[in-house]
């Protein structure tokens, strides 16, 4: 059984959510998200709450299960309050600027670097070494936040680097430490 799974989802105040064809359509107040869910589930749509149950017993049903209310959750999630991801900039002389659609990293390279915010996400240069990433997708905010510090990920033994707010590092001795 799928502790997850079980839980019914809350509907808020303004978020409508249709089914047609296995794929489901959740808008909100902040956009609409679309997707195709997965095989072996069935969802019962209520005016104040959504079940996701598995189609039969069998193992693989019951794995989709947890995923399918998951999705379902994060997508209804999204559209009403949705997701915000903050990250740092640690280092001597690193910032970030925001020009449009595009952020402009100083990271330390010989020249800087243009990052293209995919559609949907929007950036908040806070100060210059703190960045807040928002958007209604979860899975697509979480892969341009990675990407992001995929560009200078923080080193470990100087601590240098684009990290996510919060992010402890391990720090490593030096060789001039390991006497």
């Amino acid at each position: 059984m799928s502790r997850i799974g079980k839980k019914p989802i809350p509907l808020p105040q303004g978020v409508k959510v249709q089914l047609t064809n296995g794929t489901l359509t959740v808008t909100g107040g902040l956009g609409t998200l679309s997707r195709i869910l997965p095989p072996r589930v069935d969802l019962e749509v209520g005016d104040k709450q959504i079940l996701v149950k598995p189609v039969d017993e069998s193992r693989q049903s019951k794995a989709f299960w947890g995923l399918a209310r998951t999705l379902v959750d994060n997508m209804v999630t999204g559209v009403s309050t949705g997701f915000t991801r903050v990250l740092e900039l640690v280092g001597t002389g690193y910032k970030v600027e925001s020009r449009g659609d595009t952020l402009v990293f100083s990271i330390g390279y010989s020249n800087p670097v243009e990052f293209p915010l995919p559609k949907g996400i929007t950036a908040q240069v806070e100060k210059a070494t703190r960045l807040e990433l928002k958007g209604t997708d979860k899975e697509i905010l979480g892969q341009t936040a990675a990407n992001i510090r995929g560009l200078r990920p923080p080193d470990s033994y100087k601590g240098k680097g684009i990290r996510y707010a919060g992010e402890k590092l391990r720090r490593k001795v030096g060789k001039a430490g390991a006497r």
